[in-house]
């Protein structure tokens, strides 16, 4: 097997291989090697000759494991979205939704320097789910039985206490999700994919959005 560097793998997808007890070494390398080509040329352009190389076996192993290419894409996306996406990480964003923050300006701070730690550590298999998510439709479904069952009654309450402290303005819970969600996702996606060998400043970047999402939400 040729040599992949860790920033082919997610630290989730990491977590999978070494905790999941009926994949065989020969799986693994599959799926290493299916990130890092899925994510340089996206499912469209990846082959199975090509991915089969990288992992070091013979092509017709891979159709023994997966039937299909979009079978081995959901073979790498789907623990990392509901085996672990779930349990551990959602677990822990969890815990940082349910805070108490001094202020509104604080709570905005702290998730999203924990959401760009997070991307920061699974950027290969976020850029294969954010390159693919329009044209596969369970994907959607996944992603979004995430967001609506864990991610949002917890963001919706700590938004409806802000609006009660009369830091945010009174607009439906799921607008101001929207507002802040884009703001960070337009970042993150300038940063991550467009352009990510700019010279970035984080910390500049992240205080520059919470005055605008804080000034532009304030009652």
């Amino acid at each position: 097997m040729q040599n992949l560097s860790d920033n082919a793998l997610s630290i989730l997808l990491q977590q999978y291989l070494e905790t999941e007890k009926n994949l065989t070494e020969k799986q693994k390398n599959i799926l290493k090697a299916a990130v890092a080509v899925f994510s340089e040329k996206g499912f469209a352009g990846a082959s199975t000759s090509e991915i089969a190389q990288k992992a070091g076996v013979a092509e017709g192993t891979i159709f023994r494991h997966y039937k299909t290419k979009k079978a081995l894409l959901f073979s790498i996306v789907s623990p990392t979205i509901v085996g672990l996406g779930a349990p551990i990480v959602l677990k822990d964003f969890e815990s940082i939704l349910e805070k108490q923050y001094v202020d509104f300006a604080d709570f905005l701070r702290t998730i999203i320097k924990d959401r760009f730690e997070f991307i920061k550590n699974n950027q290969a298999i976020l850029k294969i789910i954010a390159n693919e998510i329009s044209f596969h439709l369970e994907l959607q479904q996944m992603v979004k039985e995430i967001l609506t069952t864990r991610i949002m009654t917890k963001i919706q309450l700590a938004i409806e206490y802000f609006q009660e402290q009369g830091e945010i303005v009174l607009l439906p819970y799921e607008t101001i999700a929207r507002l802040i969600f884009s703001t960070i996702a337009g970042y993150a996606v300038t940063r991550f994919l467009i352009s990510p060998n700019q010279d970035w400043n984080d910390e500049q970047e992240i205080e520059t959005m919470i005055e605008f999402l804080v000034k532009g939400l304030k009652t």
